[in-house]
């Protein structure tokens, strides 16, 4: 699965690297222009997709949506990880009232459901590729937390911790020389399954129209425009930008698994090593 899932992931960057230059080469027309092209135009040799209700290449359109997809995904994922690993750790070794008040304003953020509060931050934030990936940081920051924060207690338990600490070790040092390289080795597995849950609510915030301008190619605001063409036989509209998603989130998700696997086995042969 996991090799299944790099490929599917690696075409997507592939996409997110190369569109860009395509369009701005000419090989492709703008995502945004449709003006000379008919109106809900069938799949055919000029338009592989079809084209939407204002004449837009849905192809185009739908292979652009990849890289915009995946900077706000990964720059979502980077900021909650980047907040929420640190976090974690100072509450599971510092404990105390440092590690109850953080607690329970990660308890406060996790009660509320995800999409939900995503949908508060974006309508706060406004409309953008930053205010996007911020809205969505803050939904995946408690789950770095939580996760952290219990592997950093037990750890700091352990005698090479109490050898460092009884040598004259500081908090911080302790935290960066001996602890980070231990509560980091599941973060990788959290990190692609937010990715893929990233999408879908990247999707459903375009799909409301809170997620990015319109000038931005997004898989949600074209399904959201689709809607009113699906009920009179006009498919291509909405198919294209569905299947992109669906082929992202399985791919993170495959990648997900496999990484999981991964390190557990690599962790039973550690052990067996030991």
């Amino acid at each position: 699965m996991s090799r299944v899932g790099v490929v599917m992931v690696a075409v997507y960057g592939l996409l997110a690297v190369v569109m860009p230059l395509l369009i701005a080469s000419g090989w492709l027309p703008d995502p945004n222009s449709g003006l000379e092209n008919p109106t809900f135009a069938p799949p055919s040799l000029a338009h592989w997709c079809g084209t939407d209700r204002l004449g837009r290449d849905v192809c185009v359109r739908t292979m652009a949506g990849a890289g915009v997809a995946l900077q706000v995904v990964l720059l979502a994922v980077a900021m909650a990880l980047v907040v929420g690993v640190p976090l974690g750790m100072v509450s599971g070794y510092m404990g105390g009232p440092v590690d109850r008040l953080l607690v329970l304003l990660m308890d406060t953020l996790t009660t509320l459901p995800l999409l939900l509060l995503a949908v508060v931050m974006a309508f706060l934030l406004g409309r953008s590729l930053l205010n996007a990936a911020l809205a969505l940081c803050v939904v995946y920051i408690p789950q770095y937390f939580r996760m952290v924060r219990n592997q950093t207690a037990a750890a700091k338990a352990e005698l090479y911790v109490t050898a460092a600490r009884s040598l004259g070790a500081g908090p911080l040092w302790i935290l960066r020389r001996y602890l980070l390289r231990n509560v980091i080795t599941s973060v990788p597995v959290l990190i692609t399954l937010n990715a893929a849950d990233a999408v879908l609510v990247l999707g459903g915030l375009g799909f409301l129209g809170l997620g990015l301008p319109e000038t931005v190619p997004e898989w949600g605001s074209d399904l959201q425009q689709a809607l009113v063409a699906v009920p009179i036989g006009i498919w291509w509209t909405a198919l294209y930008p569905g299947l992109a998603m669906f082929g992202l989130v399985l791919g993170l998700s495959f990648l997900g698994e496999g990484v999981d696997a991964w390190l557990s086995r690599s962790e039973i042969i550690g052990r067996a090593e030991r």
